[in-house]
């Protein structure tokens, strides 16, 4: 029986070959993209679920209240760790953490590499096997390191690297480790990454060895396991009493300056952030908060795809079943029961579902590739795939066969016998589900286009916005050689010097935006200023930075090689003057370590040296030109900038010839700091793209059904005069009223969402009523051009051929 059902199955379908090569289209896309954006999405809610200890692993951070509010700190002072360990409870293992990168000698090999400076417990709570060396004792000696399975591989090709010697540059000389332990790769969805691992004690002096008993100056973060049965709330509780012991002073500061205490009576809480949480976690109103919205999104796309390619089924089916109508009625005439209608039906849907699903997942294989590489992601097969995503996926694949296969199939063996013989099928009062998925659909479409747009409006605002300093001619690098920073800084300038298109050099500590590389950092102090506590980033620049970058001098001046005492001077931005609280900047004296005292020079107006979902805070600008700088900033003239940039690489090769030239223009740092919105745009924008096509193919089926119910009654009025225009109207208002309501539910819905989604934001658009309507308006459109293709040339057949009976 079964292979009847088959054989009636395939000729049916063949016979209608147009309706089946709809469908077949339709679904294999949806079920193509569909599968893509899963992978994407179940890759990103993968992150960091390899560690076996997961839902035992936390980072330490920190919540302290502030005459703003309470602001969330996850750096850490040197003697915490130990301290937390002995003196709180719960405690199985902890270990600090700070990673950077560090320039890596083998050979005649120079290369710049990640780093992790962590304890030795590190290994224990977190999962990173090792496959080479010793397994049990990890980065206790401090002259060894440990590598991964393909940093050894660069390094060493095919040797073996095991007892070998590198040498890495710090505080300005050549170091030697030997390579102890090698460790397996470390999963695409580890949120934290490293190349090498060295024992913490191995950072320079600044870092570690001159804050031993610091509790003042943090610069780490803390990763710790909590002993089983431990609960995260019980243990912040109980680190109040240690927090009061060891911040002791600066808990008496708040409370000098009138800070309020949270609702428990804590000035300071120490908190704890699940690891699993780690990758999603943002901070808001002095508390870390993980959303997940980012990949349930994506989900959410690829189900609402689905969604409308299965509804489109559904109403094609339907449209489809006028066609064989009296089949169904010879069928039930000479014996067949609804049980084996029912069967004959959704086992042509079974049919067209499998081999979509089949060619969706061919197609999703063969354009993973392209797919990884237009949205800038290493989400693939290999790994999201495992026993439970396989079985939900098939198991996801029956649902939406059983609903939307066996809908038209219990549809069609519902028909009454004589109903069938007639060829009739009832247009009135029984179209509530088809509006109802047709409503849907559009909704889906206006939303989408909705969400497009506004996107891409906030990406080009926060793109166009001013951020204070000059980000198209200045182009930026990191100082990732041998020399010192000072010496390679002084061999550039000569280098540049009179070369044509080079206006200016500078350097600091710190990028604008994101470079190359993909590091970035913040450095922050505080310090008392007339009986009360002021808190301030801070910056060290080299000599011509605010010219370099076109900063604007509000007050006073910048600094200047004609004044030696700038090295105690001090340029501030405006939110740093309005901290202050001084009616003139210039006069404000700032006495840090107790002794030394800094003078105000300048005041520069606030400028983006953060990102875009942060307000302007207090910036400090010190003049140190021998420190750390990191990073180089030239500015260009505007006439040939590409020029410019060939000549800077250029110099740089001739300092540095083993180091990488790693530059690019402030422009496009901003831009790599808004590639999570870009992907949103992309992703969302496609979705709509597909949406309004897939709508336009179900929209049509729905004329097309109409149409064939309608052939007399359009014959009869073309007879009694009425024109193409009025019949091509009587047609298509119905379907144009669903697309009303649809823009009815769907705007404010979008309008919610968007509104919800840019509160994340402290520079955002402002919302408009033209957006929603310009995209009801898009569809409206699109729905009128679909409909019109059937209904005028229904309008337009001769009326003879519409009124002939059989």
């Amino acid at each position: 029986m079964i292979k009847n059902y088959l054989k009636i199955a395939l000729r049916n379908l063949w016979k209608d070959k147009t309706f089946t090569g709809l469908n077949m289209l339709g679904l294999t896309v949806a079920f193509t993209v569909a599968i893509l954006l899963s992978v994407y999405a179940l890759f990103e809610l993968s992150y960091d679920r390899f560690h076996e200890n997961i839902d035992r692993i936390y980072n330490v951070y920190t919540t302290a209240q502030s005459p703003d509010g309470p602001e969330v700190s996850t750096a850490k002072p040197i003697p915490f760790a130990l301290a937390l360990q002995k003196e709180v409870p719960g405690v199985e293992k902890i270990t600090k953490y700070n990673g950077g990168n560090v320039l890596v000698t083998y050979g005649d090999k120079q290369l710049r590499m990640e780093a992790a400076y962590v304890d030795p417990d590190f290994f224990s709570i977190f999962s990173f096997p090792v496959i080479k060396g010793n397994e049990q004792h990890l980065v206790e000696d401090e002259s060894s390191i440990v590598i991964t399975q393909k940093t050894a591989k660069t390094l060493f090709g095919e040797e073996n690297a095991l007892g070998k010697t590198v040498n890495i540059l710090q505080q300005g000389r050549q170091r030697p480790y030997t390579i102890s332990s090698i460790l397996e790769d470390i999963p695409t969805q580890s949120t934290m990454r490293f190349h090498l691992a060295l024992n913490f004690k191995n950072q320079s002096d600044f870092v570690y060895a001159d804050n031993l008993t610091n509790w003042e100056k943090s610069n780490h973060r803390v990763y710790l396991k909590l002993s089983e049965g431990v609960k995260p709330s019980q243990f912040e509780k109980a680190t109040r009493s240690f927090t009061a012991l060891h911040r002791e002073k600066f808990i008496n500061d708040l409370k000098r300056d009138g800070v309020l205490p949270d609702t428990n009576g804590q000035y300071i809480q120490q908190r704890l952030l699940p690891y699993k949480d780690i990758h999603f976690a943002t901070e808001k109103n002095g508390t870390a908060r993980t959303s997940r919205l980012y990949p349930y999104l994506v989900l959410g796309i690829a189900f609402l795809i689905l969604f409308i390619a299965s509804a489109n089924f559904i109403n094609m089916s339907i449209a489809k079943s006028s066609g064989r109508l009296r089949e169904i009625g010879m069928r039930k005439t000479l014996g067949a029961n609804k049980f084996q209608l029912f069967f004959q039906f959704w086992g042509e849907s079974v049919l067209i579902y499998s081999l979509a699903v089949l060619m969706g997942i061919g197609l999703a294989h063969l354009l993973c590739g392209q797919f990884q590489t237009v949205f800038r992601t290493a989400a693939s097969f290999t790994n999201v795939m495992g026993p439970l995503t396989i079985f939900a996926f098939f198991t996801g694949v029956v649902v939406i066969t059983l609903i939307a296969g066996g809908y038209p199939a219990l549809f069609m063996t519902k028909l009454g016998i004589l109903q069938s013989l007639k060829g009739k099928m009832e247009a009135s009062g029984k179209n509530r589900l088809r509006d109802g998925l047709l409503i849907v659909q559009f909704g889906i479409t206006i939303l989408l286009i909705s969400g497009t747009m506004i996107l891409w409006d906030q990406l080009e605002y926060m793109r166009s916005k001013d951020v204070g300093f000059n980000k198209e001619q200045v182009i930026a690098f990191p100082l990732n050689g041998k020399r010192e920073d000072a010496q390679a800084m002084q061999l550039l300038r000569n280098e540049l010097a009179n070369t044509p298109g080079i206006v200016n050099i500078t350097a600091s500590n710190n990028i604008l935006g994101l470079g190359k590389d993909g590091t970035s950092s913040t450095s922050a102090m505080g310090f008392d200023y007339k009986g009360r506590g002021v808190t301030t980033n801070i910056l060290i620049v080299d000599h011509d930075y605010t010219e370099t970058l076109d900063l604007q001098i509000l007050k006073g001046r910048s600094f200047s090689r004609d004044h030696k005492s700038d090295s105690l001077g001090l340029v501030i931005n405006q939110a740093m003057a309005d901290a202050l609280q001084e009616k003139d900047p210039l006069r404000a004296h700032i006495i840090l370590n107790d002794t030394v005292r800094y003078s105000v020079i300048g005041v520069v107006k606030d400028f983006n040296f953060q990102g875009f979902d942060k307000t302007i805070a207090p910036l400090t600008l010190f003049l140190n030109p021998k420190w750390n700088m990191r990073n180089v900033y030239v500015k260009v003239s505007g006439s040939n900038p590409l020029q410019s940039m060939d000549r800077i690489e250029r110099a740089w090769a001739k300092i540095e010839p083993n180091a990488e030239f790693l530059g690019s223009f402030l422009d496009e740092n901003i831009d790599r700091t808004l590639i999570k919105e870009r992907l949103m745009t992309k992703m969302i924008g496609s979705g709509s793209i597909l949406a309004v096509i897939l709508s336009c193919v179900g929209l049509f089926a729905m004329s097309l059904l109409v149409v064939n119910q309608r052939r007399k009654e359009i014959g009869i009025r073309k007879v009694v005069g009425a024109s193409v225009a009025t019949i091509t109207i009587l047609l298509g208002k119905e379907f144009l009223k669903l697309v009303g309501i649809a823009f009815l539910i769907a705007a404010p819905l979008a309008w919610w969402f968007s509104f919800q989604w840019l509160q994340g934001y402290v520079y955002r658009i402002d919302l408009s009523v033209l957006t929603f309507l310009f995209a009801g308006g898009i569809v409206l459109v699109i729905a009128i051009a679909t409909i019109g293709t059937k209904t005028i040339g229904a309008a337009l057949q001769n009326p003879a051929k519409s009124l002939r009976t059989e």
